[in-house]
């Protein structure tokens, strides 16, 4: 059995801001009604972190949620601890209409950190990302480029961004570019 390896094996760049593969990332999509106790209960055990507000990421030591839309979170999780923790969750919420898949493998991550992070990001995504809008812990399901994407401010300088691992070169590529030591555009 081959060992699994992230999208772009740990590809860095740096430029107004660091692009980086942040490695192998523990993903299970949790599809169910996010009001029922069962599934709140659930989803926080799974990923050691409360529930988080509509368009919000909250992270722990162990863990993190991100909510993906009405019905959905995303539970981030070290990635050799999916499979514990998918089935410790199949089986809190086996008497719940939901559903917990494993993600992992599906798609890339990366990190855009440093002080020209959010200018490079606001360059790709139709999102108002400026400070006294976009603060730490917010989440957005998006465009970037012509891919779709997610991503949060981890703290005032670092997004973390998710996609596609079918798109991943593109996504690396795309900050990148906009990541150019040339390309500052000074707008924050």
């Amino acid at each position: 059995m081959s060992d699994a390896v992230s999208a772009l094996e740990g590809a860095r760049f740096e430029g107004l801001a660091t692009v980086e593969d942040i490695g192998l990332q523990g993903m299970i999509t949790l599809r169910g009604d996010l009001a029922l106790a069962a599934v709140k209960k659930a989803a926080s055990a799974a990923a050691g972190a409360p529930l988080p507000a509509r368009l919000e990421a909250v992270m722990s030591d162990t863990g993190g949620l991100c909510w993906m839309s009405p019905d959905e979170l995303l539970v981030l999780c070290p990635y050799d601890e999916v499979q514990a923790r998918l089935a410790k969750l199949t089986t809190a919420l086996a008497k719940t209409h939901a559903l917990a898949v494993d993600m992992s493998d599906a798609r890339a991550s990366f990190r855009l950190s440093g002080p020209g992070a959010r200018e490079a990001i606001a360059k790709l995504c139709p999102v108002d990302l400026s400070p006294e809008a976009f603060r730490p812990g917010m989440f957005r399901r998006t465009r970037m480029g012509q891919i779709p994407a997610a991503f949060w401010l981890e703290d005032e300088d670092s997004f973390r961004i998710i996609c596609f691992r079918s798109v991943a070169q593109y996504a690396y590529d795309l900050l990148k570019t906009a990541a150019a030591r040339d390309a500052a555009v000074g707008y924050f």
